[in-house]
């Protein structure tokens, strides 16, 4: 009579499922060296194709079939069937009634589990396998824990008196216990009852009956909760609700209560279409705030569509209750002092040597600094285009193009076209460029009435050619300091652009502004943004740059660079409030980096206004990075007339798992704090506790908020309280590198 098939080891799969859970952390034993996991058996197999139905090998020192339906093997078995390993000391297998028992303990691993149990036994007929007092532990994440006893059931199991935790066996600072848990495999979900959460072994949370995932499937269920306070809103604690409505679209709820406030609902609505169509709308509502007496609430719609092989439609529409909803409810001072809120829907092209768009663009004031009739004008619609070619190796065309419809709700409007057609040469060589530019500006407007001075046209234009010539060369020497050898450039540049002037006060300002002088104005052909204004030049700019590489791995180590634009003729062309402007020439600009090493850093920028003899910009800053995780971040930032402060933030290890953070902001001009954070954190191989104090100046007046955080970390399950990572980002530059 022929025996069946032993077919014990794939059995074992459905006991690695019961005992798997969802742990995305990768393991972090430093912080715990003394693990107490259980080994590996056999070293892990190379990632790479598998047979989709390998053979199982079986080895033992003793095989007795001396029974007609029955074998026993004794001494070292082991059955492998591709990556998946069983061992035990004794195997015996009832042909007859297809039952299987060990006779001592046995031993499991696959590609990311391996486990142990006192003893295994099961009916392959009724698809039910047996284990008692079992350890599991996954191999390429820090998951493990324990069972009293596990019951496999075809895809279903059942575990009693289970455990699971990311820490190592021999210190559970934190764990999930639970008096039984019912695996479903089918549906990828389990059910723990009488469950558990202890951290330090203090029960901190228990539940009766709770539903958790088993694989990466997304259901409805619980998040995490944020919990927080600050003197604005008082006490704070925010319950996310996620809802799987369809594979394509879902939902999470996020009911948050303010203490001093009430009840604020919030959503966001996810979906994903055809053509790789995306989008989400999320939104809050306040009802009757408690301290204003009225709704307040924000709502945005960001939707992506792919219209076919260069064209896509993009939509960003936002709108707020009240100016002061970013001040009050932001979580950052960059949110609390969002002045302008924008809103944009258009269809945007690109492709060879072209890119175009058409698309309607709105704002809308927020912040109660400004007035409503500070939002800009509203653009009903835009349409752009951007063409170029090239027609031979030094000679290449193109044109920009621009009709815009101007509306406002406080002021007439009108419309604008503005071409730019242009050509140039752009001759070069491995070590030198020189580009010569032609273009012709032409702007035509159609403006309302109130636009038009007395005696004026409704329909003015302005045209002028704009004529420039970029040039430049690049050489090198090699030398050696000490024991490295280095690469020094010497970069020379010179610009010379010519822009007639044109009278140009009758026309309108719809969008026009002075650009902020830097490093790259001095190679710009035009120092307003917006077409209304076209600045006149005649006009040179000279710049010199020098770096030093690293000769063995091209890492730049120190860069130097010093320009300024010489007037020939005084600008004159200008707008009502803009800056000064020299009869000589701009202000000198210099800037410097230094990364001696890859762990430290300095970069400065300077702007000397030599007819005024004073200086218009200085800004300094500067990295330090220490150890595994330490980090100083310090700068200073200074504009005449507008802005002096100084910034400092760290991360500060103090032992081995205390880390120090701060931030502190300070304006020198106001003598004010802008922002100041002091916070620390423990953090071990499976559990980070972060706790925040942030005071930090509400759009940049003498009020001050004050906020408190505190943020339970457990790894491979989540967090808990108020969420640190975003905060954390924004005040230390480089914390999540």
């Amino acid at each position: 009579m022929r025996r069946p098939a032993l077919r014990l080891l794939p059995i074992c799969l459905a006991m690695a499922c019961a005992a798997r859970a969802q742990d995305p952390a990768p393991p972090a034993w430093e912080y715990c060296p003394d693990t107490g996991t259980l080994p590996l058996y056999r070293p892990l197999p190379v990632d790479g194709a598998a047979p989709a139905d390998p053979a199982t090998d079986v080895s033992a020192l003793h095989l007795d079939v001396s029974e007609q339906e029955v074998t026993v093997l004794t001494g070292d078995v082991e059955l492998q069937r591709g990556d998946q390993w069983l061992g035990t000391e004794q195997l015996t297998y009832d042909h007859g009634r297809e039952t299987f028992r060990t006779g001592g303990p046995a031993r499991y691993q696959d590609r990311g589990l391996r486990l142990r149990a006192a003893s295994a036994q099961g009916d392959q007929r009724a698809d039910v396998v047996q284990l008692q007092d079992v350890d599991y532990q996954f191999n390429q994440q820090a998951g493990n824990g324990h069972a009293d006893a596990i019951e496999l059931r075809g895809q279903e199991g059942t575990l009693t008196g289970a455990s699971y935790s990311t820490c190592p066996p021999a210190q559970r600072q934190w764990e999930f216990r639970a008096s039984r848990i019912d695996v479903d495999q089918e549906e990828g979900v389990g059910t723990a009852r009488n469950a558990t959460l202890r951290v330090g072994g203090v029960p901190v949370l228990w539940l009766p009956w709770v539903r958790f995932p088993t694989d990466d499937r997304r259901r409805t269920g619980l998040l995490s909760p944020t919990i927080g306070h600050d003197d604005r809103n008082g006490f704070e604690y925010e319950q996310p609700i996620y809802l799987n409505l369809a594979p394509n679209y879902d939902a999470t709820l996020s009911p948050r209560w303010l203490s001093d406030r009430g009840l604020m609902l919030g959503a966001q609505f996810r979906y994903l279409g055809p053509r790789d169509a995306r989008g989400e709308l999320e939104g809050t509502w306040l009802p009757d705030d408690d301290l204003t007496g009225r709704d307040r609430g924000l709502l945005r719609w960001r939707h992506y569509d792919r219209l076919g092989r260069n064209w896509n439609l993009r939509a960003n529409i936002n709108h707020v209750s009240d100016d002061e909803y970013f001040a009050d409810f932001g979580d950052s001072l960059p949110n609390s002092t969002i002045t302008l809120l924008e809103s944009s829907l258009g269809v945007y092209g690109r492709g060879l040597g072209w890119d175009a768009s058409l698309q309607v663009q709105s704002w809308e004031v927020a912040s109660p600094l400004l007035p409503d009739s500070a939002a800009p004008y509203r653009r009903l619609p835009e349409a752009r285009l951007r063409w170029s070619r090239p027609f031979a190796r030094w000679l290449e065309a193109g044109i920009d193009a621009e009709a815009v419809r101007f509306e406002s709700d406080f002021r007439d409007g009108g419309n604008r076209l503005d071409l730019t057609p242009w050509v140039q040469l752009p001759f070069g060589g491995a070590a030198w460029f020189a580009t010569p530019r032609l273009a012709w500006r032409y702007t035509s407007y159609s403006l309302d009435q109130s636009l038009v001075p007395p005696g004026g046209d409704n329909n003015p234009d302005r045209s002028l050619p704009v004529m420039s010539l970029d040039m430049g060369a690049f050489f090198e020497r090699e030398f050696s300091f000490g024991d490295g050898s280095y690469l020094q450039t010497l970069e020379p540049r010179l610009y010379y652009l010519n822009v007639p002037y044109r009278d140009q006060d009758q026309l309108p300002l719809f969008d026009t502004r002075p650009l902020t002088f830097s490093w790259p104005g001095l190679f710009r052909d035009n120092r307003f943004a917006g077409a209304d204004r076209v600045g006149d030049a005649d006009q040179v700019t000279l710049a010199l740059t020098s770096r030093v590489l690293s000769a063995d791995d091209g890492r730049e180590l120190l860069s130097v660079g010093l320009g300024r634009t010489h007037y020939f003729d005084p600008p004159r062309v200008t707008v009502p409030g803009g800056p000064l402007l020299s009869d000589e020439g701009s202000s000198w600009v210099a800037e410097a980096s230094v990364s001696p090493t890859d762990r430290w850093s300095l970069g400065l920028a300077h702007q000397w206004d030599p007819d005024g003899e004073r200086t218009e910009l200085s800004a300094v800053r500067s990295q330090w990075r220490f150890g595994d995780r330490g980090l100083v971040n310090a700068s200073y930032r200074y504009r005449a007339d507008l802005v002096e402060q100084a910034d400092l933030s760290f991360v500060l290890p103090i032992r081995e798992q205390w880390t120090l953070l701060g931030r502190w902001n300070y304006s020198l001009r106001d003598r004010q704090s802008l922002e100041a954070l002091a916070g620390i954190e423990w953090k071990s191989c499976c559990v980070a506790v972060r706790v925040l104090g942030r005071r930090y100046a509400r759009e940049f007046s003498d009020e001050q908020n004050t906020g408190i955080y505190l943020e339970i970390e457990l790894n491979g399950v989540g967090s808990f309280g108020r969420s640190t990572a975003r905060l954390l980002d924004d005040a230390i530059l480089d914390y999540s590198r």
